[in-house]
Parts: C-alpha cells; sequence; structure tokens
C-alpha cells in the first residue's frame, strides 16, 4: 500500500505538490463545522484537474433518476448534495500574469491540515523571471459561529518588487460533477458590491433553498482598482505592492447564510451585519476562539496511541473528520456518508449512522446529541411508512438514503432489498437507553419507532411450508456482493431480534404506565391479535446454518457457490468491482463487508466465543474489505477473540482506510460514517467495552507492539478516562458521581481517586 501522507500525531501534511494526486489531497484535506465547509480547494486559479466543492448541510437537489429500465417503486429522485456558492474564489495576478499553480514555476509546496486546531495552510514560492515571490494562505470554518469562515494571505517578495492584484469574491457559478443530466442546479438572483463588501443570494431548483453569502476585507495598504457585480459573481479588485522584505496580510472574511435558518427576506442585511462584526472582531480573535472551541472537543474525545504514530494519527484523522461533519446542534440534521468532503452517495442519512456513530457520540458528547440523530427518524417515520406502503407491506420501512425521510437511491437492490436497515435503528434506540437511562424519550419517541419497524418485519416475512418456519425473501445483506437472496442470516436474526425487544419493551412498561402504553398501543391500532403474530414470527423466523461446519449460513445457498479465499485473489483484481463484471461478483462466494461477522458483534452477548471463532474463522479469509464499514467489525472481533496481530491489520485498514487510499476511492471524498466505526474498533475492540443492564464491562487488551493507549467515555453524566499500557490499567474519573465497573469481570468502583490495576502476566 503506497503511503503518500507522512507520519504526524497531529497534521496531515501534502509536502511538495502533486498534480496528479491533487483530487486525493483536496478530500484528506476538507474542512467542515457542521454547517458548512469545503474540499481542499485552492483559492487562487488552477487550471489542473480538481473537484471543486463548497456544501452546506441540509441542502441538496432532487436530481432526476436516472435508470435503463424503470421499476414500479423507484424513487423519482437521487438526493445531490449541492456543491453551492465557491466563497474561496480569490484569483491573484503578479506583474499582471494569473497566479496557476498548473502553469507557474514553483517551489516549497507544502499543503497542511492542523487537526488539532482546524486550520489548513497551504504554502509555496513563485519563481518567476522578476524574482521569487512567497504566498502562505491559511483558513478555518469557524467552530464557534457556525456561519463564519476565514482566510488570511500573508505575501512576501523574496527578491524585486513586483504588482500584486488580489480579487476576493464570491463566485456563483458552480455546477455538481455527478449530475445526472448535467444541469445546473442553482438560480442565482442577486450579486453586489456595497461599501466594500460583496454579496450573492441563490436559490436552488426545486426545492427552493435560498442561500446568501457576504464578505468583508481586510486589506491595509492595499489599492482599489475595481469591482464586479452581476449574477454569477461578486468581487473586488486590489493592487499591492510588494517590495522585498516588507510581507503583506490580506484578511477574508465569509458568512453563509440559508433559509433554513433565517427568513429569507432577511438573509441580506443578516449576512452583511454577520460578515461586518466578524471583520470588526478580526482575524486573529476569530482564529483563537476556533482553535479553542477544537481543543474542548479533543478534550472529551481524543484517543492517545504510543508506539504506533501511523495508528495515531490515522485515529484523529477519523475523529477530526466526524466532529466538524456533525456536532448535534440541529435536529433536522444527520451524518452525510462524503460530509463537507465530496458529492459521490448524495444523501445525508445512510443505516451508518445508527450501526457506526451512535456509539461515538454516546460515549464522547452530551447525551442529547445522540438523542437528537435519533429523533431525526422520529421525524421521518410517517415517510418510513409511505415507503413500506409503496412495497405493499405495512409498518415502516426507513430509505436506504434519504433527505427529508423519502428514499432517494435508484438502486432496487439497495433501495428495497437491503432491508437490515430497519434493524440497526431498532438496535440504535436499545443501545441509547441503555447507555443513557432515558426511558421518556422510549415512551415519547422510541416505541413509535420500535412498533412500526416490528409491524413491517412481521408484513415482510413469508410462511414456507418446506421448512415450517417464516422466511425473508429477496433481500440485500450487509455484504452488497451478493444481491436478490433468501434468508440472510444477519437479517433475519435482527429481525428476530427487533421483535423480541419491541414487545419485551410493551410488556415491560405495560406493568409501569399502563395508561401511556395503551395509548400508544391505540395510536398505531395495534391489536392483541398483532402482537401474538409478532411472537409467532419471531419464534419460527428461520436462521440458515451449517451444523456440519458449525455456522450460520449468510443466506441460503452460500455453500453452493465456489469457495475460494480472498487470499487466493490476483492483486491486480483487485477491488473487485472495479474490475470484474458485477455477475462475476455476484456469482462468487467474497464478501464486501462483515455480514454474518457484523450480527455476532452486534448481539455477541447472546453467542459464545466458540460459535464467533468457528464463524470468524469461516468468514473473514472470504471478506475482501471492499467497504469502509468492514475492517472495523472484523478488528472488533479479533481483538475479542485475542488475535490481536489481526485485529492491529484490521484497525490500520480502517483508521487508515482514506490517508493510505485502501479502495482507490478517497479522490471522491472520505468515509465520514466508517469513521465512527474506527472508534469503536479502538474503544469496542482493543479497550473492549461493552454496555449492559447493570452497567459499563471493560475488557482492555494491548497489541505487542503498543506501548499504550487512552480514551474518554461519558456516561451517565460521568466522564472517566481509561488508560492501558503493557503494565497497568489506570481508571480515572474526570467529572461526575463515582462509577462501578466491570473490568476483566471483576468489580471496579472509581471515584475521584481513580483506580490503578497493575498487568499481571
Amino acid at each position: 500500500m503506497k503511503q503518500r501522507i507522512q507520519t504526524d500525531p497531529w497534521k496531515i501534511i501534502e509536502d511538495g505538490f502533486h498534480p496528479e494526486e491533487n483530487r486525493f489531497y483536496e478530500s484528506v484535506m476538507s474542512l467542515g463545522n457542521g454547517h458548512m465547509g469545503m474540499r481542499g480547494n485552492f483559492e487562487e486559479d488552477y487550471s489542473g484537474d480538481s473537484l471543486s466543492g463548497t456544501y452546506l448541510a441540509g441542502v441538496y437537489y432532487p436530481d432526476k433518476t436516472r435508470v435503463g429500465w424503470w421499476k414500479n417503486g423507484y424513487p423519482e429522485y437521487f438526493a445531490k448534495v449541492l456543491n453551492a456558492v465557491n466563497f474561496l474564489y480569490t484569483p491573484m495576478k503578479l506583474n499582471g500574469v494569473a497566479v496557476d499553480l498548473a502553469k507557474e514555476e514553483f517551489s516549497n509546496f507544502t499543503r497542511v491540515l492542523n487537526m488539532q486546531t482546524g486550520i489548513l495552510t497551504r504554502s509555496f514560492v513563485i519563481i518567476r523571471p522578476e524574482g521569487q515571490i512567497k504566498f502562505t494562505i491559511e483558513r478555518f470554518v469557524s467552530t464557534n459561529n457556525r456561519e463564519i469562515a476565514a482566510i488570511r494571505f500573508h505575501v512576501e517578495s523574496l527578491e524585486g518588487s513586483h504588482r500584486l492584484e488580489w480579487a476576493p469574491g464570491l463566485n456563483q457559478n458552480v455546477q455538481n460533477e455527478d449530475s445526472n443530466y448535467e444541469e445546473t442546479f442553482w438560480e442565482p438572483m442577486e450579486a453586489e458590491i456595497e461599501n466594500s463588501m460583496g454579496f450573492v443570494l441563490a436559490t436552488t431548483k426545486k426545492t427552493a433553498f435560498v442561500v446568501g453569502a457576504a464578505m468583508a476585507i481586510n486589506a491595509s495598504g492595499a489599492t482599489p482598482i475595481g469591482e464586479t457585480a452581476n449574477l454569477q459573481l461578486a468581487t473586488l479588485q486590489y493592487e499591492i505592492q510588494l517590495d522585498a522584505g516588507h510581507p503583506v496580510v490580506l484578511d477574508k472574511i465569509i458568512t453563509v447564510l440559508t433559509n433554513r435558518d433565517h427568513k429569507t427576506e432577511d438573509i441580506k442585511e443578516l449576512a452583511y451585519q454577520s460578515a461586518d462584526t466578524a471583520k470588526k472582531t478580526g482575524y486573529d480573535r476569530l482564529r483563537a476562539a476556533h482553535i479553542q472551541t477544537w481543543s474542548a472537543i479533543w478534550q472529551e474525545s481524543d484517543i492517545e496511541i504510543t508506539g504506533d504514530d501511523a495508528a495515531q494519527q490515522g485515529i484523529r484523522f477519523n475523529l477530526f473528520h466526524l466532529k466538524q461533519t456533525y456536532n448535534g446542534l440541529d435536529p433536522r440534521l444527520n451524518i452525510g456518508p462524503k460530509g463537507f468532503t465530496g458529492e459521490k452517495y448524495g444523501g445525508s442519512t445512510y443505516w451508518d449512522t445508527e450501526a457506526f456513530c451512535i456509539p461515538v457520540f454516546l460515549s464522547t458528547a452530551k447525551p442529547e446529541i445522540a438523542r437528537n440523530l435519533l429523533i431525526y427518524r422520529h421525524r421521518h417515520l410517517e415517510k418510513a411508512v409511505e415507503n413500506a406502503t409503496k412495497l405493499g407491506v405495512k409498518g415502516a420501512l426507513y430509505p436506504m438514503v434519504t433527505m427529508n425521510g423519502e428514499e432517494c437511491h435508484n438502486e432496487w437492490e439497495i433501495t428495497f432489498e437491503e432491508i437490515h436497515r430497519n434493524a440497526a435503528i431498532a438496535y440504535a434506540i436499545y443501545q441509547y437507553v441503555l447507555y443513557t437511562g432515558d426511558r421518556d424519550y422510549l415512551l415519547s419517541h422510541g416505541l413509535d419507532v420500535l412498533i412500526e419497524i416490528s409491524r413491517f418485519w412481521a408484513n415482510r416475512v413469508n410462511w414456507s411450508e418446506a421448512k415450517q418456519a417464516y422466511v425473508l425473501l429477496g433481500v440485500t445483506g450487509p455484504n452488497e456482493y451478493d444481491n436478490n437472496v433468501n434468508n440472510n442470516w444477519y437479517t433475519n436474526r435482527m429481525a428476530k431480534w427487533t421483535l423480541q425487544y419491541t414487545r419485551e419493551t410493551i410488556e415491560k412498561y405495560y406493568y409501569a404506565q399502563p395508561q401511556k402504553i395503551h395509548d400508544i398501543l391505540d395510536h398505531h391500532l395495534v391489536t392483541k391479535e398483532e402482537l401474538e403474530q409478532w411472537q409467532s414470527v419471531e419464534e419460527k423466523l428461520f436462521e440458515p446454518q451449517d451444523k456440519t461446519l458449525g455456522i450460520f449460513l449468510q443466506q441460503d445457498g452460500y455453500l453452493d457457490k465456489e469457495q475460494r479465499m480472498a487470499a487466493d485473489l490476483d492483486p491486480a483484481e483487485r477491488p473487485l468491482n472495479q474490475n470484474w463484471s458485477w455477475d462475476r461478483i455476484l456469482r462468487s462466494c467474497f464478501i464486501k463487508q462483515a455480514d454474518v461477522l457484523q450480527g455476532l458483534f452486534v448481539l455477541g452477548e447472546l453467542y459464545s466465543m466458540e460459535t464467533k471463532k468457528r464463524n470468524f474463522d469461516f468468514y473473514e479469509p472470504r471478506t475482501v474489505h471492499e467497504s469502509s464499514l468492514s475492517p472495523c467489525v472484523h478488528s472488533i472481533l479479533a481483538a475479542e477473540l485475542g488475535r490481536l496481530d489481526k485485529a492491529l491489520e484490521m484497525f490500520h485498514r480502517a483508521a487508515r482506510l482514506d490517508l493510505d487510499d485502501y479502495n482507490n476511492d478517497t479522490d471522491d471524498g472520505l468515509h465520514i460514517t466508517s469513521m465512527g466505526g474506527t472508534w469503536m474498533n479502538m474503544v469496542y475492540g482493543f479497550g473492549g467495552l461493552r454496555i449492559k443492564e447493570n452497567g459499563l464491562y471493560l475488557t482492555p487488551v494491548l497489541p505487542k507492539t503498543w506501548v499504550g493507549y487512552s480514551f474518554v467515555l461519558r456516561y451517565r453524566g460521568s466522564e472517566v478516562k481509561i488508560k492501558r499500557t503493557q503494565n497497568e490499567l489506570t481508571i480515572q474519573l474526570l467529572e461526575g458521581k463515582p462509577l462501578h465497573l466491570r473490568v476483566w469481570e471483576k468489580d471496579v468502583y472509581c471515584d475521584i481517586d481513580g483506580v490503578r490495576i497493575p498487568i499481571v502476566s
């Protein structure tokens, strides 16, 4: 695996420009703050290969579905995360010639993302016949005021005198590279320059999102020489004399507002006011406040690894991008699979959120953050019921991909067959209640969702006379390299679990709050007969297995495939989805991501170590890990089974998936939701964390090549720091009430003095 990024615990560094890999570096250098963000594009003109992208959370376009053959029930559109107003736009000229690194002679190029501070810095020296000029351009997207971004240009002549033309602007002439019909998604409405400030306004076609952006400039010593204002563009032009030994500093402050948060008629005035206030505050103070906020984020969520610098860089890279994608402040938002790093995958919500991200926010943020992610699903319950109705099934089927609760994914075998996503939502409700003890949420929101999901499962099954069991036909499991199969074990098992959990929740709270439960059941028209049917399906739902091998079968007929090992594949054929025909993939035994093993991880408490071992030994060698969600699950199970070399191998793959471009797709943007799985890999895998009815259980293990690690957990108002070394386990209470924990199956009481447990070999 080619290593493009030099190892550093806090920084992502491109040392020297690599134009053939520019899209890769643009992806990994992305910035965001939960409200907006952008790829690591250049501010000045660049005529080389680039994927330009500035994105606003919740702003999307319903691009008409494009398929070869229309099937009844297809979503009418595929949601597109929109490339929005380009506020980085700042063309520059030196002595009348445009600065363009695709055409310039230059040296000393660096592009550095400081994850500790959330600041991106780029530096280079332009070499012209008349002398050399050094540019250092720094930017951040404020974590304090989510509608503010700031850019500082530091320009210095190293020899000779030069004339710099600097044209900060707001460019609305943008489009999406992945547009199905190559159309533009924006209608520009206004652009103006007023009092040395710029403003643009545009609305999306169809969805009518209105976006306004304003900019304010600090350009001491610069001479205004012109301005441009048309519907596509608002720019100011300045001229600056550059003399050796006299650097200049130019600041561009931007505010971006949408009608998701403000009345359309107020956007212009508010944008101007916000930009002017930020300008008066000044770049330096905005920057200091931004850094301070990132310091607080790291204090509650950092994971430290000693003895493995590549792993340390990888885990922080994952946490950085996850935390800058979602902050939980807006319950209308979810965690986009690419965040603010690219267009691919379109919608903002996949099942990844519940399966891989909620555990992170449960443990590293206030409980209302995870609660908002679940409330998001409750807000879309009615749409999920409509979605199931389109299939001719009762209950709720949550979309595979969505922006507003409507399904907007256009691959049939995924959209309407990968129905296991329902179970991820049900399990996330269970996890949240178990972790927080928030039973009010369960009765006010959670049970509504559980009932309609259970109703879906009970109506989606068929009765098989041959098997004398209920079966689930025509499904796609987590392994998307097998489509339209019957009785995917993970799907069946999680459907059974959901039915059981829903029924037991109803029974449990019926005795404590009978009227409340009666009202909920009455609201959903749930009868005694229906509950009895759910129990029958739960008890008689088929689970495929092979008793000779002692394994659960991924689906009916899986063993009919030619059984080969992933290690026997020619590396030139990998990834399979970029080299094989889909027909060949479907006929093969190869597994894209954890499927049966996903179930054994999620429901791990219900299965013995021997059962996990047999299934791991069978399925892991057949897995090609060509999904970002795959390595973390395998690493967690390997750690639990004591196979720390395999656990570490898979952890490196999870943590450095994008940094080392394992799946040859980092150019498109980062795998944001799988980054939650990397945190789980560390805390659930090596930390051995498990949440049970009576509290937290820890079984910390340490790879032999590591010196140690530490992580922080929030649990029911308390915060503890877990530190594992080769010689000792330390548990420190940082805030809140003392905690009882079970560590290596022993009771541990952690108060303000903390706990130190020697490691006995």
